[in-house]
């Protein structure tokens, strides 16, 4: 099966691509583009993958599923577009790295120069019927991205995961502790925000791990 997607995650993930529960896939997403309006748009469904090479990785922020609003998701976890307005949660998250590390809270909340640095900002789930939020899970996209938490925790070391949540947090069964530093809190969503993602200092804690591994740091 042709996957359109970076070439680094295209040759690690390649045993994928022939499974059954892919193909499934594959098939449910092509009909769900064809016959309703689904986001991101369907050449930014592995933006995240395309945005930040397997050999770039360094954090690894999982979301649950895209944005379901027009024009809001642009295929990587909790990031807009320039010029749309910054989701709830988006805000938060400014809000704690500003608290955390000092850094002004953005104009925008496209996290692009994120993933440039190498932040995986990754959806558990990478598609999504236009205001039905979760309508895609259960379909397989899971599974895919079991596979590729399965991979990073394999093939690298010295990787930050953030999990937000426990959708998120729930994930970390998959992540080896002793190789890998996995950070978890309650969700940036203001429902929980103040139950303990506020204060959490993920930002800070995430950059000094990176400096003890040899890493550059990221500019939040």
């Amino acid at each position: 099966m042709d996957v359109r997607i970076d070439r680094t995650w295209k040759n690690l993930l390649s045993d994928q691509w022939e499974q059954p529960y892919f193909g499934y896939l594959t098939d449910f997403v092509r009909e769900a583009y064809r016959r309703t309006t689904v986001y991101p748009p369907a050449g930014k469904i592995f933006a995240a993958f395309d945005s930040c090479p397997v050999d770039k990785v360094k954090v690894v922020i999982l979301g649950q599923d895209p944005y379901h609003g027009p024009g809001q998701a642009n295929g990587l976890c909790f990031s807009v577009a320039d010029g749309v307005e910054i989701p709830p949660s988006l805000v938060n998250i400014f809000k704690e790295i500003h608290d955390d590390t000092g850094a002004p809270i953005p104009a925008t909340g496209n996290l692009e120069r994120w993933a440039s640095q190498g932040v995986l900002l990754l959806n558990a789930t990478l598609t999504v019927e236009a205001h039905r939020a979760a309508s895609h899970q259960g379909k397989g996209w899971e599974e895919f991205t079991d596979a590729v938490i399965r991979h990073l925790n394999e093939n690298c070391s010295g990787l930050v995961f953030m999990l937000w949540g426990n959708y998120a947090i729930r994930k970390g069964a998959l992540i080896d502790r002793s190789r890998h530093l996995v950070l978890t809190s309650a969700h940036p969503s203001p429902l929980s925000a103040y139950r303990g993602f506020f204060g959490n200092h993920h930002f800070s804690l995430a950059n000094d791990y990176l400096l003890k591994q040899g890493k550059e740091v990221i500019q939040w």
